[in-house]
């Protein structure tokens, strides 16, 4: 299987999100399990229906990040001597180039991306555009309403 790269913090979040599924979840759908079972004839009892599909979300939802933490690769952005370069983890300045409007972003993994904090999925169009620029470098990015030219002001790794 191959490595997902995925960043120390993201490796903590999914981690948290298992204990939470094992510990708390799991053993709160087999309670609803039980106790819809009490009541008595299965075929027509909607919670005992809605409790089983819950614990198969959960089942599977645990699998995933099993699978996920198992293939991971993580990259703690604090340790990466890249020289300047945007690689996976670094946080990157940017300055749009037709407006100089200034944003900041974090090249992260998949399971990690959340635009509104400025976390960016590695294989996103401005990610890729992003990967192995310089601080001065611009990167230009297809973006659905065309293309976009953004200039790197600084790349930094924390």
């Amino acid at each position: 299987m191959a490595t997902i790269p995925i960043t120390k913090r993201g490796a903590e979040k999914l981690k948290t999100e298992l204990k939470q599924l094992k510990s708390v979840e799991r053993p709160a759908v087999v309670q609803a399990i039980a106790e819809a079972r009490a009541q008595g004839d299965l075929s027509e009892n909607a919670e005992y229906e809605a409790a089983k599909d819950r614990q198969g979300f959960i089942e599977g939802r645990i699998i995933e990040v099993e699978g996920k933490l198992s293939a991971a690769q993580i990259i703690d952005p604090t340790q990466l001597d890249a020289g300047g370069k945007v690689v996976f983890g670094a946080t990157v300045d940017l300055e749009d180039e037709d407006s100089g409007d200034a944003v900041t972003y974090q090249i992260v993994g998949e399971d990690e991306a959340d635009l509104k904090h400025g976390l960016i999925n590695v294989s996103s169009p401005i990610a890729r555009a992003l990967i192995g620029k310089e601080e001065g470098d611009t990167a230009v990015v297809m973006a659905p309403g065309g293309e976009r030219r953004y200039e790197v002001v600084a790349v930094r790794y924390i």
